[in-house]
């Protein structure tokens, strides 16, 4: 029988980031149902918006403190030097704002919200070296995580690193260019096999025009659009890329699509085709609202059956956001994350194609895992982790140009510890009192079967207290506690949620 508590873990693991230290004592008496009511109310709130592009970009971008002409705004009137300032200081921002997305997971009681925002991300795979309009597609998918899919397709497709990504800039009228149309169709909504060819450069013509200025706002370029019928999906008429869209919202294949990737992400690898047929039925006729397609998933009993849970392999970003939260810590520092991400294989805003980030067992290999078991030792004794660098050094955000000794992160001021020959240290404070609080009323003949029931969502005796004993002291309840919770967490099964 699943307990309230397994239920409870369950939901924060898969809704959210895991479980933060001060609400462990509530996760034996909260009902789940209200649980996730209180995650839905909370993240329903307006995000607020992130804004950590520097002053320089935005002066090149916005004419920020120089007189600013209609001129200025087309792209192509920026020189090579001012095109070569904003991607080197774009590369610096892009660190600062992965890190401030990462702080955000961790401290938002917005959980859904920053979880849903992490699929769409993946969903949405852009690649863009161009920090403000990568801020701009961020935040508009935050705005958009859990209400209408409509609205979020048409967000982001609209969206500058979008439209720049997929080539749609290069899309004229008599010179069309498929990129675009065909990833819409593909990744974004319907699916392989559900268009043809014919459908595809169709709906090109049809988002000939779309484009984007040189700060990031959409515009539609009336005399490059092709004006004559176009014939999408059988349907003929003078379409544009707006009614593209629509067309592909009615189709079912959409939602079914969608939510088929979704119950991925959020429930299991191995689908259960008439529990995703009955929310891709309720999530088209909810007009696509991607909260009330999250709520039939979250508050189904099937999602809490063992099958489902301890399933899931988290991703980098989960991982690393739930030891955080866990463990309540300060980090001094942070930009040591970023190295992590890219050695585990999942560096925001850096997917590997347009597909995004594959997920699931892709997440492991020999090398990968050796290094997610070793992170939660390296956080508690202030060890090197040595990382060989790749040649991409877009992929290393930069990295690649520092050498040993202590650089300085952009914008937060905060160090980085580098180490000779590409070792990077992972200085953590974590406040242990504040955690070790929590278990004030547990025995000490209780301790090992509390701790690995919260953070082993695995079933209960999977790992033994024997097995742990090398990594373990006893020599104070203090010690006790440290050392058996980053036992646990180094161990295979907390890789899994």
């Amino acid at each position: 029988m699943v307990t309230i508590q397994q239920k409870n873990l369950h939901l924060l693991w898969r809704a959210g980031f895991g479980v933060m230290a001060e609400d462990l004592a509530q996760i034996n008496t909260v009902a789940t149902a209200d649980l996730y009511a209180d995650m839905e109310k909370k993240s329903n709130t307006r995000a607020v918006h992130f804004d950590v592009v520097s002053n320089a970009v935005k002066g090149l971008l916005m004419g920020v403190g120089e007189e600013a002409n209609m001129q200025k705004m087309q792209r192509n009137l920026l020189t090579p030097e001012q095109r070569k300032q904003i991607r080197q200081r774009s590369r610096e921002d892009l660190k600062n704002l992965n890190m401030t997305w990462l702080d955000e997971m961790v401290d938002s009681p917005a959980q859904l919200r920053e979880k849903m925002s992490l699929f769409w991300h993946g969903h949405f795979a852009c690649r863009d070296i161009n920090i403000y309009y990568q801020q701009q597609l961020l935040n508009a998918i935050r705005d958009n995580a859990t209400g209408y899919f409509g609205d979020l397709l048409t967000a982001v497709s609209k969206s500058a690193s979008m439209l720049g990504f997929l080539n749609n800039q290069q899309n004229r009228k008599k010179h069309p260019n498929e990129n675009f149309a065909r990833e819409v169709m593909e990744l974004f909504t319907l699916g392989r096999g559900h268009y043809t060819e014919k459908d595809i450069k169709e709906a090109a013509r049809a988002f000939t025009g779309w484009g984007f200025n040189i700060d990031g706002s959409f515009v539609f370029r009336r005399f490059q659009h092709d004006e004559e019928d176009k014939t999408i999906f059988g349907q003929t008429g003078n379409f544009d890329g707006d009614d593209v869209l629509k067309l592909l919202l009615q189709k079912r294949e959409t939602a079914l699509f969608i939510t088929q990737k979704i119950y991925r992400f959020f429930v299991n690898d191995i689908e259960d085709s008439s529990n995703i047929q009955w929310l891709a039925n309720r999530f088209y006729n909810s007009n696509y609202h991607i909260g009330s397609l999250m709520r039939d998933i979250f508050t189904s009993e099937w999602f809490y059956e063992p099958k489902n849970m301890g399933c899931h392999i988290k991703s980098p970003v989960e991982l690393m956001v739930g030891i955080r939260r866990t463990l309540p810590m300060e980090m001094e520092n942070e930009a040591v994350q970023l190295v992590l991400q890219r050695a585990l294989g999942q560096l925001l805003f850096y997917p590997p194609n347009v597909a995004g980030w594959p997920g699931g067992k892709n997440w492991i290999d020999s090398s990968s895992l050796m290094l997610r078991l070793r992170i939660p030792q390296l956080i508690k004794n202030q060890e090197t982790v040595y990382v060989t660098p790749k040649a991409d050094d877009d992929q290393q955000m930069g990295m690649m140009e520092q050498q040993a000794g202590a650089a300085v992160a952009p914008q937060t001021g905060k160090s980085v510890a580098y180490a000779p020959k590409g070792g990077f240290r992972i200085n953590a404070s974590v406040n242990w009192p504040v955690y070790m609080k929590q278990f004030d009323s547990v025995g000490r003949a209780q301790l090992f079967d509390v701790l690995q029931s919260i953070l082993l969502l695995t079933p209960a005796g999977s790992v033994s207290e024997t097995s742990l004993i090398t990594m373990v002291s006893s020599a104070t309840r203090e010690s006790y506690i440290q050392t058996i919770t980053i036992a646990l967490m180094s161990t295979p099964e907390y890789q899994l949620c």
